[in-house]
């Protein structure tokens, strides 16, 4: 049995052996277990800025390959650990609400949490477009435990 790694997102460094086309090197992938077998798999679709996923999985059989991958934080949200200047002039503030996505090459993207006034509910909102971040951003972030109301 192979050593596993830990169910979560990833980046490729390089090819998955026997399906280079289908996971290359630089994209987005999940790793999870289902009975007991890892898998890998790419997105299938993005709704509110986060990523679910699709079909085909792949079995995870390869030692080399699962070693070589790059371990990414979950999304979800999170504060800035520091000012976050804009490419354009402007800046987010340091322990602003953001919102962590990524795009299909495994890319963070922030996405900033924004109070709309007019809004009867009292509810921050998130907007599809984000600003592309460093992974030495990525490593920085602090978890934000905005929790989910389930209905």
């Amino acid at each position: 049995m192979i050593k596993q790694p830990e169910p979560g997102l990833y980046r490729t460094t390089k090819p998955y052996p026997g399906q280079e086309e289908a996971i290359p090197a630089g994209v987005l992938v999940y790793v999870g277990v289902e009975d007991g077998v890892a898998f890998v798999v790419r997105p299938g679709q993005n709704r509110r800025n986060r990523w679910f996923w699709g079909k085909p999985t792949y079995v995870l059989r390869s030692v080399s390959w699962a070693e070589s991958l790059k371990r990414l934080p979950s999304e979800g949200f999170y504060t800035l650990p520091h000012d976050l200047a804009l490419d354009g002039g402007g800046r987010w503030l340091k322990n602003a609400i953001v919102q962590l996505g990524y795009n299909g090459e495994g890319r963070g993207i922030l996405f900033v949490a924004e109070d709309h006034e007019g809004e009867p509910r009292n509810v921050l909102v998130f907007s599809d477009r984000g600003v592309l971040v460093s992974d030495e951003m990525l490593a920085k972030l602090v978890w934000a435990p905005i929790l989910p109301v389930r209905s």
